[in-house]
């Protein structure tokens, strides 16, 4: 599987899109906001207040997440320019995500944005903010040296540039049969091959980003993750994806997916410690760690949204279990689809709600979530 081909959101404002199905992200950028308001007041109050300010949202995905980052982050920075008495700097903001994303839905919002900006945070005479979009991999370069002073990146971390290696059945034997992720009947190799994939994607994205950093920039990382040594095949961090392949399991079993399909699929996926990413920080030498927390994020994103409730065709909300598997379709299914086929995305979302919904009987599941903030050396 090519991920930079097929790894993308779904698109639009249909019912199954990410725009109308990420409130998990957003309540996971809520979560960051101490960390990019506090990395930002570091950045401007230093001895070197850029006059030209280079920003990147890395992963930014579509929808209305997108332009609220854009929105926290451009507030922010007039907030603490207004304290120091100093001038708004310009700001470069470059938004970046790979070449499937949706920028077309980014451009067409971006004169609406401009204009609620001024009315609401800058007043009309700020002309001084410039968006643009940078379709690439964030494992490898993407700006000119130098360049930038702050970086984020938001749910887009965990996901690899590609599958391990060692886990393509063309290379061998299937070594995690009737599984797409590492699950607790894996064998020790599948969870050493995702972890050295992480540690080689996790280097070059440091790389990468400590050649278009100024010293003394900022980045603010958000993870899907694990808590500190826990074990990668915890229900905790990666049930979702348990119960995922227990859906393609049951249609399997009815002959509407061959096993092969499942035994070859493998999510490119990698839920974090915080010591792994720690460790790669140190070993690749280049940023310091100011700030590592871990939070809790409930599956469904806690009580239906608005939006949920406008499309729900049915006179009642939408279960737990409902919520969720919209939420994972929105992320997965463009990867899914291109290694199993369009007709079974509807049975197999039914299905993995309905296995959803029974785990909440059981338990209120949430998702682990890393922010790190880190710094440029100088």
């Amino acid at each position: 599987m090519e991920v930079m081909q097929v790894l993308h959101m779904n698109k639009g404002e249909g019912e199954t899109s990410y725009a109308q199905n990420s409130t998990v992200q957003r309540n996971i950028m809520t979560l960051a906001n101490s960390f990019i308001e506090e990395a930002l007041a570091v950045l401007l109050c230093n001895n070197n207040y850029p006059e030209s300010m280079g920003i990147a949202d890395l992963g930014c995905s579509s929808g209305p997440n997108t332009l609220m980052l854009v929105s926290e982050v451009i507030g922010a920075i007039y907030a603490i320019s207004r304290q120091m008495e100093r001038p708004m700097p310009e700001l470069r903001v470059s938004l970046n995500d790979l070449p499937g994303n949706d920028f077309n839905d980014i451009f067409v919002s971006l004169p609406a944005f401009y204009n609620k900006l001024k009315e609401e945070k800058l007043g009309s005479g700020f002309d001084q903010c410039f968006i643009s979009g940078v379709p690439g991999s964030f494992y490898g370069r993407l700006f000119p040296r130098r360049s930038l002073h702050f970086v984020h990146s938001s749910s887009s971390l965990h996901w690899l540039s590609q599958v391990p290696p060692a886990l393509d059945s063309k290379a061998g034997v299937t070594l995690n049969k009737g599984k797409i992720y590492i699950s607790k009947t894996s064998p020790l190799s599948v969870l050493e091959a995702y972890l050295v994939q992480f540690q080689k994607d996790f280097s070059l994205f440091l790389r990468s980003r400590s050649e278009e950093m100024v010293s003394g920039g900022r980045m603010v990382l958000s993870f899907m993750g694990r808590r500190i040594s826990e074990d990668p095949s915890n229900e905790r961090s990666c049930h979702q994806w348990e119960l995922l392949s227990h859906a393609l399991m049951s249609m399997v079993s009815e002959g509407f997916v061959q096993e092969e399909k499942v035994d070859s699929f493998n999510a490119p996926y990698y839920a974090p410690c915080p010591e792994e990413l720690e460790s790669e920080i140190m070993k690749e030498g280049s940023f310091t760690v100011d700030c590592l927390k871990a939070f809790e994020v409930d599956w469904d994103g806690g009580s239906s949204s608005s939006h949920e409730a406008e499309n729900c065709t049915k006179s009642e909300t939408l279960t737990s279990g409902q919520r969720v598997a919209k939420t994972i379709r929105a992320v997965v299914e463009s990867m899914l689809e291109s290694h199993f086929g369009k007709e079974i995305m509807d049975e197999l979302f039914r299905r993995y709600a309905l296995l959803v919904d029974d785990y909440f009987s059981k338990t209120r599941p949430k998702y682990v979530n890393l922010v790190i903030s880190i710094t440029k050396k100088g």
